[in-house]
């Protein structure tokens, strides 16, 4: 019964557990749009757990701490509106979007009436969904915009991105406000490909050869400053962006 206690906020914990990513659990019984989202937001700093059907997905949300629900309406075992409905039994503030292809007007209605955060029907953008998701998260209690810690555990280096400050061996180096950025950015996307033009749309707001070139600068800089921690690189990917590498045993992202 704790369990129902500890959800009723479900982003309090990220001022503890920094090291987490808002977690999504995503229910969708398209297999190809379900995975298609997964890859997506997971590019964009998010954690997703895919259920292919509702039964799935609400047993998902009473074993794990989830910060934003995704559901499809029309799926087996468990329609949308009834899981949102059985969640909201242990959890009445957990964000929820619907996303489903029911467009009509008593289905928005009934959607909302169950203190749904947003219906979007399908197709949709993924950017404009993008952008819906972090402006929920952004405004639910306990975001970790709020909180004052925000360290990566990078290998044998200790990454505050709030004071901009790199620390190994006791020793801490001051970094500039867009190496923060870039490093944090980076650290989020650890150990998968990064394209660069969201790297530069998503730092910089567009994407331009001068700023192409400006982040290839920043990089090679950021490189010199991990260069003691032989399990850390970041490598270019031909005509795409980049992988910053960190081992397993290193990684503080499960």
């Amino acid at each position: 019964m704790k369990a129902k206690k500890e959800r009723e906020h479900p982003l309090q914990y990220f001022c503890l557990m920094i090291k987490e990513r808002p977690k999504i659990l995503l229910a969708e019984d398209d297999q190809n749009l379900g995975l298609l989202l997964v890859d997506y937001l997971e590019a964009e700093g998010f954690d997703v757990k895919l259920c292919k059907d509702g039964e799935l997905a609400f047993r998902a949300f009473k074993d794990e701490l989830f910060h934003l629900c995704l559901f499809d309406v029309m799926m087996p075992k468990r329609d949308g509106f009834s899981l949102v409905k059985e969640i909201r039994k242990l959890n009445k503030k957990i964000p929820v979007i619907f996303i489903t292809a029911k467009s009509l007007k008593e289905d928005k209605l009934k959607g909302y009436g169950l203190d749904a955060d947003d219906y979007i029907t399908k197709p949709f953008d993924e950017e404009e969904l993008l952008w819906k998701i972090k402006a929920i998260i952004r405004r639910t209690p306990g975001y970790i915009s709020q909180c004052s810690i925000t360290v990566h555990s990078l290998g044998n280096y200790s990454f505050d991105h709030s004071n901009q400050s790199l620390i190994i061996n006791g020793k801490a180096k001051r970094i500039t406000e867009k190496e923060s950025e870039i490093l944090n950015y980076l650290s989020l996307h650890r150990n998968k490909i990064i394209k660069r033009e969201d790297m530069l749309k998503n730092l910089w707001g567009e994407n331009n050869y001068f700023l192409g070139r400006s982040l290839d600068v920043f990089i090679t800089k950021i490189r010199r400053y991990l260069k003691d921690d032989p399990d850390l690189s970041i490598e270019n990917v031909f005509g795409v962006g980049f992988i910053f590498n960190i081992s397993q045993k290193n990684t503080d992202i499960e």
